[in-house]
């Protein structure tokens, strides 16, 4: 599963390419020789990465950007609500779902090739609305036909994104014990770079037409490593 030393440039149009996984993406997609469009309001123009396309519209209404998506494209979902919690069930519909239905139905419209789509573990037994709208989410994109690579991360740990830490003893534990080992390695952690290198991944391999890979917290790891994830 490692990257290609010399990999093909795709056309990549990345919503939600400001944010926090966003920005560290479009840089290393533009690193890696790929031409980037970014999906931006125009009060966050400027905080489109040098070197990508700003494409100004809204994630939330499809006639506002898919004009700008071209057949063959890999589109690159990751509008979502910032720093989810039982309290913004209301924005995971509106914000979360809304979005990723409106890049379905731009997608089908243009001709992209992949999407890629960052959803959430799933089962989990904590955050329910988030994982309604996450694999509703899934569902519209499998019910388009689309190929699509879907990842679900628990928690991606980075800057001002650290409070998991402290949990990483019990995880350890969890991880070794027979009857929690498979909930553990579901859910846990991943860091920012891994999840870059698995979105940079996932954008470089992409499925056969139709087909729908996941990748789950093993295979994001993997990624970053290179490997292929331990069964």
């Amino acid at each position: 599963m490692g990257r290609e030393e010399n990999p093909v440039p795709r056309e990549v149009f990345v919503t939600g390419g400001t944010g926090y996984i966003g920005r560290r993406l479009v840089q290393a997609l533009l690193e890696r020789g790929h031409r980037v469009r970014v999906l931006a309001r125009s009060e966050s123009v400027e905080r489109v990465p040098h070197g990508a396309e700003p494409v100004v519209g809204d994630a939330l209404v499809a006639e506002t950007f898919a004009s700008a998506l071209r057949i063959g494209d890999t589109l690159v979902h990751l509008v979502g609500t910032p720093y989810p919690s039982p309290a913004k069930a209301a924005e995971f519909e509106r914000v979360d779902l809304a979005s990723v239905r409106s890049s379905v139905a731009a997608t089908v419209r243009s001709g992209v090739a992949h999407f890629v789509y960052v959803s959430v573990a799933q089962p989990a037994p904590v955050m329910r609305a988030y994982l309604r709208a996450r694999a509703a989410g899934e569902r519209a994109i499998a019910e388009a036909g689309l190929a699509a690579t879907v990842l679900r991360p628990w928690y991606v740990i980075g800057p001002a994104h650290r409070w998991p830490l402290a949990l990483l003893p019990l995880y350890w534990v969890a991880e070794r014990l027979p009857w929690t080992r498979a909930g553990a390695r579901r859910l846990g952690f991943v860091t920012l770079p891994q999840m870059v290198a698995a979105l940079v991944r996932a954008v470089e391999a992409p499925p056969a037409s139709g087909e729908t890979r996941i990748v789950d917290v093993p295979g994001i790891r993997a990624a970053a490593r290179g490997t292929t994830p331990a069964g």
